[in-house]
């Protein structure tokens, strides 16, 4: 019988090492736009949805306002994105890409592909891996809202 307590038998340890070797591949990508890996996936999401409310942002990268709201100021400080509060609702706070911020979108379009050769997958073998952790992530949120 195996230790159930090993660590290289470990799923939870096997995600973190991928997480960071996947950081770590992206960290001289990303130092060449001048952000980090999180200001990155929030740029991601602005340059699907210019515009976007914070909370949605949120929804989108798992984050709460209180790790959220420091990276925009920071990519604010930058001039890559503008916080207004909605016209409809001063409540709201919206997140805006400037100019600076949309001239990036056109230096990340490498991204994708560097790191594809880096991991050296096929896309249906990135394409599956994708699936199953989109997949697990959603059975882990759900157990935990029960």
């Amino acid at each position: 019988m195996t230790d159930v307590l090993r660590l290289d038998d470990q799923l939870c340890f096997a995600l973190y090492a991928a997480s960071r070797a996947m950081t770590g591949a992206y960290q001289p990508l990303l130092e060449e736009l001048g952000v980090t890996y999180p200001q990155y996936l929030v740029l991601l999401t602005l340059w699907e949805e210019d515009g976007a409310r914070v909370s949605r942002i949120g929804e989108r990268l798992h984050l709460d306002s209180a790790t959220l709201t420091p990276l925009l100021k920071r990519l604010e400080a930058r001039g890559l994105v503008e916080r207004r509060r909605s016209s409809e609702d001063e409540r709201v706070v919206e997140v805006f890409l400037t100019a600076e911020g949309k001239r990036l979108q056109q230096k990340a379009r490498e991204i994708p592909l560097a790191l594809l050769c880096k991991m050296k997958l096929s896309l249906p073998e990135l394409a599956r891996l994708r699936t199953t952790l989109q997949e697990l992530t959603q059975k882990l949120h759900d157990a935990t809202a029960d």
